[in-house]
């Protein structure tokens, strides 16, 4: 079973900077793509990054060129580095994976790490 552990978060002041971190674990075949989202309450969970193994990667536009994500596809982790942030950022954000494996294509979520940006 393939787990995702996410780290980093907190409280920042706007305009602050924060980096999230998240690696996959366990049995893994092939991970497709990860990335990260994010959410409110009342809000769904909306995209913030994603990269393909195929190296494609897609921002939100309300963080592209804020936010920068990278990728090591051999250690199967992904990082978000968040620079000038704003009160909007406010969010738990959730790291993703989408594990792919002899008959199988699984979406995985971590736990979710809070970010809050506040003076």
């Amino acid at each position: 079973q393939v787990q995702l552990v996410e780290s980093g978060g907190g409280l920042v002041q706007p305009g602050g900077s924060l980096r999230l971190s998240c690696a996959a674990s366990g049995i893994i075949f092939s991970i497709e793509s990860m990335g990260w989202y994010r959410q409110v309450p009342g809000k769904e969970r909306e995209l913030v990054a994603v990269s393909t193994t195929g190296g494609v990667i897609k921002y939100a536009a309300s963080v592209k060129g804020r936010f920068t994500i990278s990728r090591d596809n051999g250690k199967n982790t992904v990082s978000l580095q968040m620079n000038s942030l704003l009160p909007e950022d406010t969010a738990v954000y959730y790291c993703n994976a989408v594990h792919t494996a002899p008959n199988s294509r699984t979406n995985l979520w971590g736990k979710g790490t809070l970010v809050t940006v506040s003076s």
